[in-house]
This record gives structure tokens, sequence and C-alpha cells, in this order.
């Protein structure tokens, strides 16, 4: 689902970023630089001294007859250096800027070219060089187009491309659900394309209503599976590029019940696919040879809940495979024997070794440092609130996992690791230490400068009042938990409560960084107000703790995660500076389906709640993700209708603020109006703002987020009023 990171006001559905995702580093070709973007143009930096250097100045930039630079979203360098593609005049498909222009930069005599001629303007995506260099590939109008950049000939590769038939890109559910936009990869030989064909057809269209940019309303169509309906079947072709016929590969099941998550080249006539079945119960590993488009499966994993997908951080969306061992082995992460694990299997899938050994989670891999014999991977074995860079050798799986991270800052580590595993950008935050960032040099982890190094630049923030802790909750269940106090806090008074909830599979609250206890929402100082702010994770969240915690909540979302924020929130509310009449619950999306749960069936806990674009029915949301987490509606319609925050709108008693876009194309508006409609029914009073074409993040427009923030913060005060008493 698409991540909500709230701190950065808003992105969109189901989850919440635990942490603040910063943008890829652009490394030069031996890893120990980078290159970014100025008002100088491109930029190269050394880490070790932070020497800069322009390399493509503005005046490079400037197309001819043009006064004035492009405005590059981002830029990549074709292998031999001897080109760069640029990204420009971009616009949004459903959540990222991935449509645009695209130029060419020849290095060598400074010649700036265009691509796509003929092809309206602004509708390129994914645009990427072939490994030889000589050709640019991309999508446009959801057909394949390669361009010869010696001769600018454009060549149609698929032409059956329209709305609901997707060559190259994805359909909504798949970008939102398993992270797929990129949909196409050359071959490491240049001769072929092999791309996914996304058959939306058979999708109905949910339609959104633009009411006012005309005088006439506009209907906006989206082509939403929801859950219990089959999913978009899916295909890989694989076509040369002088636009020949396309070869689609024969993998078996039915393309109706199933999903092809990952793909990529095994080697110049092979393609490596990973297909799950339509609950994702099965995940298989598939070679599927080019000539004749025979496909074997090689590997399989089975789960009672759900099995998860590969990170796509390390080799990019919508990545999977890491090789090794000169293209025998490949690196995959499993939680087959309850963790979540990195193994090396051989090509044949019939060698396979755990790298990782323990009763640990690792978050995701960082880097392979192959010449080094290290992987390197994110994880937290002692306190899933906190993350930190682990290593294990490649060739000696006996070992223990190494920590790499420094042992005394106790928080959260983040690393951007550069491809040669040399070379690092090291950050760490807690929830007292404002974030900061070194340059650091890999195995050894020291400081690229001495005097730059965290342990010289690091500064507590004094003001902060946050306690970390754990409630154990009636089923003996032990849930992460944080309270932050007010500023002059004094323990022989009550302060009014408000618990921060997202509760879903998809994001966890308590991550031990800085400015993760704050409310981004509320228009003011809520510790200087006199609020105290808590947040509890239940069963069900992402956290480190191995896959019985996290899948716990199969068939139970709105039941499990429920009862455990409830009970968790009675063992806070018994603390004596705790006023158990001043309790207020509030969440975004997967939270706010929370919220309104808490709401309605605990108004013996809760009295005020706001709920932001909520899934009202679970029966309403994408099957990807709901089918995922809670099977197939004809199998247990029960467990989806108990499930629903509706189904128990009849036990409002406290006061209710529900906001929600009425062009929100994640979480549609018929939510809102179905539990509108059901709140009526009982008589039940609320308030209600509905924010008129605006999307899942309620972003768009002059003056909406303040509107929205100061909505939110006099709602707040009038019905939990702040202040310790």
């Amino acid at each position: 689902m698409l991540k909500i990171r709230l701190v950065l006001i808003l992105c969109s559905f189901y989850s919440m970023l635990a942490t603040a995702q910063s943008r890829a580093i652009n490394w030069t070709a031996d890893g120990t630089g980078y290159y970014k973007l100025t008002s100088d143009g491109i930029v190269k930096t050394d880490p070790k001294t932070e020497a800069e250097s322009v390399v493509v100045g503005k005046a490079l930039l400037t197309p001819p007859g043009n006064s004035d630079a492009l405005k590059l979203q981002s830029f990549d360098y074709s292998s031999d250096r001897t080109k760069i593609l640029l990204f420009t005049n971009t616009a949004k498909v459903w959540r990222y800027n991935s449509r645009g222009d695209y130029w060419v930069l020849n290095t060598t005599n400074s010649q700036l070219k265009k691509l796509g001629q003929g092809l309206p303007d602004r509708s390129l995506m994914f645009a990427k060089f072939s490994p030889d260099n000589k050709y640019v590939a991309y999508v446009s109008g959801n057909n394949l187009y390669v361009e010869d950049l010696g001769t600018s000939l454009v060549r149609k590769l698929t032409a059956d491309g329209t709305r609901k038939l997707i060559n190259g890109t994805f359909d909504w559910a798949y970008e939102e659900e398993f992270g797929c936009r990129d949909g196409f990869r050359w071959s490491p030989d240049s001769k072929q394309i092999a791309f996914w064909q996304v058959d939306a057809t058979k999708i109905r269209d949910y339609y959104m209503l633009n009411t006012t940019d005309s005088n006439y309303s506009k209907v906006i169509p989206v082509e939403y599976p929801k859950v219990g309906e089959s999913p978009s079947p899916a295909k890989i072709g694989v076509v040369t590029l002088n636009g020949g016929l396309i070869r689609w590969m024969k993998i078996e099941g039915d393309p109706q019940q199933h999903y092809i998550t990952r793909m990529e080249w095994s080697n110049p006539n092979e393609l490596i696919v990973q297909q799950l079945d339509r609950k994702q119960q099965e995940s298989k590993l598939i070679y599927c040879r080019t000539s004749d488009g025979n496909a074997t499966t090689f590997w399989a994993e089975n789960d009672d809940a759900w099995v998860d997908l590969n990170s796509a951080e390390l080799t990019g969306e919508p990545g999977g495979w890491k090789w090794v061992n000169k293209g025998l082995e490949f690196l995959w992460v499993s939680e087959k024997d309850g963790w979540r694990h990195i193994y090396r299997i051989s090509r044949d899938g019939k060698i396979v070794t755990l790298l990782t050994k323990g009763n640990y989670d690792i978050g995701k891999i960082l880097a392979v440092d192959e010449p080094g014999n290290y992987v390197y991977f994110s994880a937290s074995p002692d306190n899933a609130t906190q993350l930190y860079m682990y290593r294990v050798r490649l060739n000696n799986p006996k070992e223990e996992p190494e920590l790499v991270s420094p042992a005394a800052l106790k928080g959260t580590h983040t690393y951007q690791v550069s491809p040669s595993g040399k070379v690092a950008r090291h950050s760490f935050s807690n929830y007292n230490t404002p974030n900061v960032t070194e340059w650091v040099s890999l195995p050894d982890h020291k400081a690229l400068q001495s005097a730059k190094s965290l342990e010289k630049i690091i500064k507590k923030d004094a003001s902060v009042n946050v306690e970390y802790t754990q409630v154990v909750t009636d089923d003996n269940v032990k849930l992460d938990a944080w309270i932050n106090k007010p500023n002059n806090f004094d323990p022989n008074k009550k302060y009014p409560v408000v618990l921060y909830v997202y509760g879903e599979p998809a994001a966890t609250t308590t991550d031990d960084t800085y400015g993760n206890q704050s409310n981004f929402l509320y228009n003011g100082d809520m510790p200087a107000d006199g609020y105290i702010q808590v947040a509890i994770d239940n069963r069900g969240t992402p956290a480190l703790k191995g896959a019985a915690w996290r899948k716990s909540i199969y068939r139970k979302v709105g039941d499990l995660n429920i009862n455990d924020m409830a009970t968790g929130m009675k063992k806070l509310l018994a603390l004596p500076y705790m006023d158990k009449s001043r309790v207020a619950v509030w969440g975004w999306s997967g939270g706010g389906s929370s919220t309104l749960h808490l709401l309605f069936r605990y108004p013996e806990i809760f009295q005020t709640g706001i709920s932001i674009a909520a899934v009202s029915n679970q029966l309403f949301y994408d099957n990807i993700y709901q089918e995922r987490y809670m099977g197939l509606p004809k199998e247990n319609m029960a467990e989806f209708v108990n499930g629903s925050p509706v189904t128990y709108a009849k036990g409002l008693k406290g006061n209710l603020l529900y906001i929600h876009g009425t062009g929100d194309d994640n979480v549609h508006y018929s939510n809102a109006e179905l539990l509108i409609n059901e709140l009526i029914k009982y008589d039940k009073q609320f308030q209600l703002m509905a924010y008129p074409n605006r999307t899942h993040s309620i972003n768009e427009g002059v003056g909406t987020s303040q509107h929205l923030s100061t909505l939110y913060t006099e709602f707040l005060k009038k019905n939990c009023p702040p202040g310790g008493k």
C-alpha cells in the first residue's frame, strides 16, 4: 500500500512509514563520491573532503534556443559515462512523478537532445539506457518504445496499449500494493526487452466525481479491483529491438488467480520471475527461457498467512535478486523458519544456506560487498523500536552476526551504502536526539571526516520528555509504547491523553526516532499546552519481532489489533497522572479505521476521536491488500464484517470528527458516505469535513494543509481540553 509519512505532511494510504526515507544517492562509478543537483547544475561531491566540482553546468542543461536550463527531477549516467539521461517536466501517475520529458546529454560533444519526438509532451515513463548505451527504452501511452541514440529513430515495440491494457508499467493496485511501477527490463546483451503486460480490461472502474473545476461535473474513472474481485491478469513478454514478434512466457497458473510480482534477467537468454497465488500464501521462483517461453519452477515456499515480498530497495524497484558467486547463487529473504532471514540459494534452488542464523529478524539488506565477503543488513535483535546495521560473511554462515553501528548510540541507524560497499551515508537519531549524519568507510565504520563524526556533532534535545515503555495486556502480550509528557510535567496533576494509532500490517508507530512522538497536525505546541501524547504498537504491525508476531493478525484485522490497543491503553491509563475523563484517539487511513473501532467499541476509554480517510468497510478496499491480510470474502465473510468499523457505528457515544477527501482514489469517499448513513440511522451526532477533490493525502489546493490543521486542533481542544488539573 502507499505509505503515509505524516511528518512530511502526508502521502497516502494504509501505512505510515516509520522513518522518512531519504532520496537515493546517485553514486559515482567507483562508489567513492556522488552526484547531486544544485542551482549550478550537476555537481560531484567527495564525501571525504566535501569538495564539490561542477561536472555539468547550467549552460549544458539549456536546450538550444532556450534561455533557461532544464529543471531536473533526476538524472542517470550511462554505464560508460558518455551520456546522461535527464528527467524533467514531470507529472504524477497515482502517487509519484513518474511521467514527464526525457533528454539525453552527450558529455563528449555537449549535444542535448529531447527523446520521444512525435510523442505527446510529458508522456514518457521509466526511460533507461540499454547496457551497450546505444539505445533508450521508455513507455508512453502504455506502450513500449525504443529509440536509437545515433539516428533518433523511434520504434514502437507494442501497439495494443490502452488505459486498461498496460505494457511496461502497471495498474493502480500493482503500484499501490506491490511497489511495481517500472515494468520493463533490458536484456544484458541489449538485444531484447522483457516487460509486464497487465490486462485490467475486466477490472471495474470506481468513478470519482470532480464537481468544482467546471460548471459540469467530470467523471474520473479508476480501474480498481475491490476485495473479492479477481486480479488483473499479468504476463511477461519478450520483444527484440526490431519490433518483431513478442514471445510470451509460458508461466503456469490461471493469470486471474495469480500475481507476477518480480522479474529480472538471470542471463541474456533467461528470466527469473516471482509468482504469488491470489491469497499470497504461495511464492514460486520461476526460470523462463526466452527462446521458446518455457518456464520451470525451481523454488517455492508457503505460509498459512501470507508470504512477504523481498525489499526492492537493494536491487531496484521492483527488484528482488542479488546474484553472487559469478551468477551461480543469489540472495533471498524469507520467513520460512519463523524469522525474516537472508538465504544464499544456488541457481538451481537445490542448495540453500542460511546466512543470518538466530531468533531475530533482519529489516532489509543494505549492501553486498562480495569482494570483502560481507552482506550488510538492518536489524534490532534486542529492541524492535530501534534499528542498527549488522553484517555476516557470505561464505561463513556459522558466524554470529556482527554489530557494525556504534553500540553506544541507542536508537535508529539508517544507511545508504555505495555500490562498492566501501562508503556509506550514516544517519542516527532517537527520541531525544535530532537526526545527525556522517560519512563512513566500510568495513571499519570510521568517519571519513573525523571533525564531523557523530560523536562530535551529536546533540540531545533537553526539552524532550519522552518515556519508552512496554505494557503487558491481560493476554500477557508485551506491547511497545511511548509516553510524551507535557512541559513542566507535575506527576501530582492529571493531564488529557491523546493516543496516536495506526494498527495494521503496513506500519509501526513506536519507532525510536526523533520527532516520531510529535503531532504534525496540531496547530501549536502540544507539550506546552499540557497534553500527554502516547502510541502503542499492537500485534500485527511490521515490527522486527518474528513472523508469529506479524502474522497473528491474519483474518483478524479490526479484531486482534483493536483489542491490543484498547487493553494496552487501559494499562497506560492506570498511571496516576493520566486523566481518564479526557482521552482522545486519532489516526489516518488504517489509523482512521482503528480510531473508529476504538471510539465505537470502547466508549468507556475514549471520549473523543478524529478519524481521517478511514476504510469504514473492508469490502470497499482493494483486493491485493485486503485479501493478503484477510483472505477471500467468500470464505470468511463474517470476519470482514466483524473487522469493519461501520459494523459498530451504533456504539458511538463520544465526540467524532470524520475527515475525508472526495477525490481519494485510494480509500474511496464511498467509505465516508456508508459510515455517514449508518450514523444517521442510529441518530448519532458527529462532525464531518469533506475536502472537495482532495486525494488521500488531503494536501492539494491553497490553504488545505493549514485548514486541516486548524480543524483538527480546534476540535481536539474543544472536546479534550488541554492542561493539567
